[in-house]
């Protein structure tokens, strides 16, 4: 059966945007589906860093959020012709230019969701890998996730298919996918 639902994706789906608030999962989740399913993964943020020679933070940094969200738009069209490929975004990909818009008219997105509880929880850990977060107290962070995911949440509701990123597994996502063609 589950040679058949993956013939089933090479055929239908040749391209999955996962999209959502940094520490939701995106890159973990995408990796082990890209792997399930025979895909290739990208990164968008890796991709950028290779291609420009910095860090994201550094670019932010250097030259700026506009500059960075041309590269990123500039590099997230890149993807537009691969083909059988989960695409990790960043966090904010999908709330600037039309990036959510082309992403769904090129492919499959799908929203891992969660709480500012949940990512808070998630991401206290991962706060000095994190140039946005890494000053921020607890409190702080919670509220600032909090904002930022009211905000962000509007294009992320855009997403195809949206799923509880809370003990998320490869199996459920596949399965709202092949719900979803079924509807559509």
């Amino acid at each position: 059966m589950m040679g058949s639902k993956c013939l089933y994706f090479k055929i239908y789906i040749m391209l999955i945007y996962l999209i959502g608030y940094m520490g939701c999962g995106k890159t973990t989740i995408g990796k082990k589906l890209a792997t399930q399913l025979n895909y290739s993964f990208l990164d968008l943020d890796d991709v950028i860093e290779q291609n420009q020679k910095k860090s994201i933070a550094e670019i932010f940094e250097k030259d700026g959020q506009n500059t960075f969200r041309e590269i990123e738009k500039n590099n997230l069209h890149n993807t537009f012709n691969l083909k059988n490929t989960i695409i990790s975004t960043g966090g904010g990909a999908p709330c600037f230019f039309d990036n959510m818009e082309q992403m769904n008219r090129y492919g499959t997105t799908i929203y891992i969701k969660l709480s500012p509880k949940a990512l808070t929880k998630r991401l206290s850990n991962l706060r000095s890998s994190r140039p946005l977060i890494k000053e921020k107290t607890d409190e702080e962070l919670f509220n600032f996730i909090e904002k930022m995911l009211s905000e962000r949440e509007l294009f992320y509701n855009k997403s195809l298919i949206k799923v509880n990123g809370i003990g998320l597994h490869t199996n459920r996502i596949i399965k709202a996918i092949d719900n979803f063609k079924n509807i559509s």
